[in-house]
């Protein structure tokens, strides 16, 4: 057999004019939708990043405020630019692109961040929203994946759900959110520590991989018609390629062969990841309450 690609390049780009669509109504009430993007440092792989991001905004009609810092701008002085950005009411949504240089504590500058402009949901009262079920921001990728599998009618609720990796970012989000009554999915958390990985992923009816480790997700790992998630985008040595180097995730090729669905990376979970980012923004600039009500 063979997969069926679950295409999120083409689900971004449908969300997206979405987007577009709400911030054309918002401009007519004059209201521009706003993201100010923060970046300290100048890493190749933020600042390529932070540009996809300012470009994907544009083309959604909304606004980019740009703030290009040095490397060695102190942690005060970051702080305080995010607190005069909290109480800039034409900012919408605020975005400080991870990693931080090591001098800047990443907790302090993520718990400054006004929850009703954590478009990242990085914030403890967003994170807090979330694993309760409250309005709230949702972050971005664990979004895009959700969005994925409704898009696809993959069935949720009842299945035995596998995440493997446990960060803040993508594992631990998506276990919570998985476990709501809406998706009323069997939930297993794996990790570094998780003893025969593989047993595990043999039982799951979906595996979602965001451990960030190339190849970490090979064919013999998975049942026959699995749906198989791939969030990771690692960057692999490869001669072959003019850049030196090739995308990779962290489930193997193979692995299309034999699930039911399958996401390609690059093209798969993605551009969900920015689409979301945009869906986010604009709920933030149309709404009046503390928090967002994203959807």
């Amino acid at each position: 057999m063979s997969a069926v690609i679950m295409d999120g390049k083409a689900l971004g780009m449908k969300i997206r004019q979405d987007v577009k669509a709400k911030s054309a109504l918002l401009r007519e009430k004059g209201i521009i939708p706003c993201l100010a993007v923060i970046l300290v440092g100048d890493d190749p792989a933020s600042l390529s990043y932070v540009k996809s991001k300012e470009k994907a905004l544009a083309e959604a009609g909304m606004e980019s405020r740009d703030f290009r810092l040095p490397q060695d701008t102190s942690e005060e002085q970051l702080l305080s630019l995010i607190i005069k950005l909290n109480n800039d009411d034409k900012v919408h949504g605020i975005l400080v692109q991870s990693p931080v240089p090591k001098h800047i504590n990443e907790e302090k500058v993520n718990d400054t961040v006004a929850p009703g402009k954590d478009v990242d949901c990085f914030h403890p009262d967003s994170v807090g929203n979330m694993v309760l079920g409250r309005k709230g921001f949702l972050p971005c990728t664990p979004a895009g994946v959700l969005a994925l599998l409704r898009e696809y009618k993959v069935p949720v609720s009842g299945q035995h759900v596998v995440v493997v990796g446990r960060s803040n970012i993508v594992g631990k989000p998506l276990a919570n959110l998985l476990i709501r009554r809406e998706y009323n999915a069997t939930v297993t958390l794996c990790h570094t520590g998780t003893k025969d990985l593989r047993y595990h992923t043999l039982q799951a009816d979906i595996i979602i991989a965001a451990a960030g480790k190339p190849d970490l997700i090979k064919s013999d790992m998975i049942k026959e018609g699995a749906v198989v998630i791939d969030v990771g985008i690692n960057r692999v040595d490869d001669t072959a390629s003019p850049k030196g180097y090739r995308l990779c995730g962290d489930v193997n090729s193979t692995v299309a062969e034999k699930a039911g669905f399958f996401t390609p990376v690059p093209g798969g979970v993605g551009p969900m990841t920015i689409a979301m980012l945009l869906e986010n923004v604009v709920e933030a600039a149309s709404s009046n309450s503390v928090c967002a009500n994203v959807k």
